[in-house]
């Protein structure tokens, strides 16, 4: 359960932002706005705080990939979780490059704008 600050915006707990990811199926994606809009409805209030949200997320990546290096998998597809507008995360795992090969494995194209990723048309795939 997501802690109340107020009227208007909830504090969210971690084990709320990982169901979240967990729901995604291959092929499709998610973006912390999402997760975060999804948080807010359950809650019944109009938003939920995205810098907690982002660091359960990245808390999430990482704990994936140390798991994958002891030999456990703990079905976290981190990598369809995207950055606002369909951004890749650079502070993921092995950067935006493994971001990249992670989501083209699934099928997506990834574009870049700047020195940044992003999944080409990223809304229709949205969960």
């Amino acid at each position: 359960m997501g802690v109340e600050v107020g009227d208007d915006v909830i504090l969210v707990n971690p084990s709320e932002v990982v169901a979240e990811m967990q729901q995604v199926p291959e092929g499709k994606l998610i973006t912390i706005v999402e997760i975060c809009n999804k948080i807010a409805k359950k809650h019944h209030v109009k938003g939920c705080c995205s810098l907690t949200t982002g660091i359960f997320i990245m808390t999430a990546a990482n704990a994936v990939e140390e798991a994958k290096s002891e030999g456990k998998q703990l079905n976290i597809p981190y990598w369809r979780t995207l950055k606002t507008d369909g951004f890749l995360n650079p502070k993921y795992p092995g950067g935006q490059e493994a971001h990249k090969k992670l989501l083209e494995q699934e099928g997506h194209q990834i574009i870049s704008k700047g020195k940044h990723f992003l999944v080409r048309n990223y809304q229709l795939y949205l969960t």
